[in-house]
């Protein structure tokens, strides 16, 4: 269970519990007026059992009719009001006929703030002060018989401002109960719509994954029928030449030779170009290490056979990848490496791979001449080669990025950034 939702049934258990003493409340304080008042003994002016009674059956009866059994009342403030001012007149009623009865005034307080409403709610709080004020001075009885009129204002008024004081800061505590509610509802809403977000945005990130996967696929088809037919089919009609030269020079051991050769000289380079163009569908080497120690090993061997410092820094969680991705930023990092061993003229080359939450990054950095990224992006594939634009084909398959930060003399920046699908993710 969420915080959110840990508070949010926290505020709906306290306004239930709340709710419910409301509810019960005056029946209890009412009966223990009528209980004490009537085992009260009987002075010089004894309680008048028929009209206690009376109006206590008449209190009970109207708090049952309006606050119990037609709560949907509630919410109508004119009957409400009406509701609120029989009660305080049969309340008044009881406490000048026995002061015992202010146990039950007592419910005059929360019966005020449920049921009335502005300056209203106020003045209900006032009544009720002022009648808890002539209980506590022993009822009208008492009053009189010590001409208690002047202590019942004071008291009364020191009452109504304490009630009043009351009310207000539970008025403020409501209003920041209600705010708070309000809060935790904005914020279930925000969450539910985060959550919708999220999930279309997972469903996208995969449709995305499955149409780059797909191009991807049509592209490479594209490119192997490119890479065959100008080298393996150009090799087989050239060994086919040769062969059938062959056959028409039988007679010349010397031609039959020199065309022999050729012939096998032909199919040597055929093969090693098929070999070539296996390895580039699926790299062996990173079959055999991690994409980190398959990055070194390329650029161990690069740097050793062009005498250029080539180093490789790792940074993050290095993890294992979808192969699409350790493909492309393989892929990205021979390009890079054959581009600077071409035009450069760099002295040191620096590699690094950084592995984040989201994103994997290659950068490749030399300290060559550099180049014009525009003036190379316009002569597109006509160097020949995979080259920046073939780079920059296969980062965006897979939803990903290139950037390419040189200039003239000061050397050059590639940056290959992909989304990091772990292994078996995206299948």
């Amino acid at each position: 269970m969420t915080i959110e939702a840990e508070l949010r049934d926290e505020f709906d258990r306290w306004e239930n519990a709340g709710n419910t003493i409301l509810k019960v409340l005056p029946y209890p304080l009412l009966a223990v007026g009528v209980v004490i008042t009537l085992l009260q003994p009987l002075g010089d002016e004894p309680v008048r059992l028929i009209t206690v009674l009376g109006l206590s059956v008449t209190a009970g009866l109207w708090l049952l009719w309006f606050h119990t059994l037609h709560p949907e009342w509630h919410g109508h403030r004119p009957l409400m009001g009406f509701y609120y001012t029989g009660l305080a007149v049969q309340t008044a009623s009881l406490v000048a006929i026995a002061p015992w009865y202010g146990f039950f005034a007592f419910a005059g307080y929360p019966q005020a703030f449920q049921y009335l409403h502005g300056r209203w709610r106020y003045a209900g709080a006032a009544a009720t002060a002022m009648i808890s004020a002539a209980a506590f001075l022993g009822g009208v009885p008492g009053i009189s018989a010590e001409n208690l009129w002047g202590a019942w204002l004071a008291v009364g008024a020191i009452s109504v401002v304490l009630a009043g004081a009351v009310f207000y800061f539970t008025e403020m505590a409501g209003h920041r109960h209600d705010m708070q509610r309000q809060a935790l509802v904005a914020l279930h809403e925000a969450n539910r719509k985060l959550e919708t977000a999220l999930a279309e945005n997972a469903g996208l990130h995969a449709q995305l994954m499955v149409q780059a996967r797909e191009a991807g696929v049509l592209d490479e088809r594209q490119r192997m029928a490119r890479e065959l037919h100008d080298t393996l089919a150009q090799s087989l009609a050239g060994i086919l030449t040769q062969l059938q030269a062959a056959e028409q020079t039988i007679d010349e051991p010397a031609k039959l030779r020199r065309h022999m050769t050729n012939a096998m000289n032909l199919t040597r380079e055929s093969l090693a170009e098929a070999r070539q163009t296996v390895h580039a569908v699926q790299p062996t080497v990173l079959a055999e290490a991690r994409l980190p120690d398959a990055i070194t090993d390329i650029a161990q061997r690069w740097s050793e056979v062009n005498g250029i410092a080539a180093t490789l820094t790792t940074t993050g969680d290095a993890r294992p990848m979808h192969p699409d991705v350790e493909v492309t930023l393989l892929r990205t990092a021979q390009e890079a490496l054959a581009n600077v061993a071409k035009h450069s003229r760099a002295q040191r080359v620096s590699l690094t791979l950084s592995y984040m939450a989201d994103l994997v990054t290659l950068d490749v950095l030399d300290d060559g001449v550099g180049f014009d990224p525009d003036a190379r992006r316009a002569r597109g594939s006509r160097n020949g080669g995979f080259g920046l634009a073939g780079m920059r084909q296969r980062v965006q398959r897979l939803a990903g990025r290139l950037e390419i930060e040189s200039e003239p003399g000061g050397g050059a920046v590639i940056s290959a950034t992909v989304p990091a699908i772990p292994a078996g993710g995206a299948d």
